[in-house]
């Protein structure tokens, strides 16, 4: 590949995003899809009259829906700003306008405005930190982690992009969502004066989900109402 030799500029950030997503999200997206396609397609070509109808409601309606909170949400974060996208909804925080960034029960970003904002793509595991609070009591006691040779349960458990052992050189073991709340509070704190992270926050609607989902709950709505 070879770029040109005098390539224009662009107001695009010049840092390359950092992207995190779940992968456990993304494998039950893709089985409860092919679950749905499996069996509305088989309705479509075996069954008569109404039925085919409702499986092609329902089609229209869980496709899009099941995509929406299963593959579509991703964190998106560079030197400048937060780009969020949920479900339903896509926002922008430059880091000049980001308050704070939280963890509890689930992980979400706190505009200036006090606008909180869930990051539906770094889904909070209690049960990872558990692990990972008796695997830092371990290895502080100096028994060590037997476990940790089977290397880390990465981020959403399937061991995607985790370090074998999920230790940090210089702290206690960690969660692999607890660890991406760390990568966006550092960020936060380098960008958050910065010229050029600053600006307004912005949310769009995804239209382009919600209208295939209510025009297909339409749909069904009709079908059942008419018997």
């Amino acid at each position: 590949m070879t770029t040109p030799e005098h390539p224009s500029p662009s107001p695009d950030p010049t840092s390359k995003d950092r992207v995190y997503r779940s992968p456990m999200g993304i494998v039950g997206g893709v089985a409860l899809l092919v679950i749905v396609l499996w069996l509305g397609i088989d309705a479509l070509l075996r069954g008569e009259g109404r039925t085919q109808w409702l499986a092609l409601a329902a089609i229209i309606l869980l496709v899009p829906l099941v995509t929406a909170f299963t593959l579509r949400p991703a964190v998106h974060a560079n030197e400048d700003r937060l780009r969020i996208r949920n479900p339903l909804r896509v926002i922008v925080l430059p880091w000049g306008q980001v308050a704070a960034l939280r963890s509890s029960y689930s992980n979400e970003v706190v505009a200036k405005s006090g606008t909180k904002f869930q990051l539906w793509a770094v889904p909070v595991s209690l049960r990872a930190r558990k692990k990972a609070a008796r695997r830092s009591a371990r290895a502080a006691s100096g028994r060590g982690d037997r476990g940790g040779r089977m290397g880390g349960a990465g981020f959403g458990g399937l061991g995607f992009g985790a370090p074998r052992g999920d230790v940090d050189s210089d702290g206690p073991m960690r969660a692999e969502t607890d660890k991406v709340m760390d990568d966006l509070r550092e960020l936060l704190e380098q960008g958050e004066h910065s010229e050029s992270a600053q600006g307004e926050v912005t949310v769009r609607w995804a239209y382009e989900v919600a209208g295939p989902v209510v025009a297909g709950f339409l749909l069904l709505v009709i079908l059942l109402a008419i018997g």
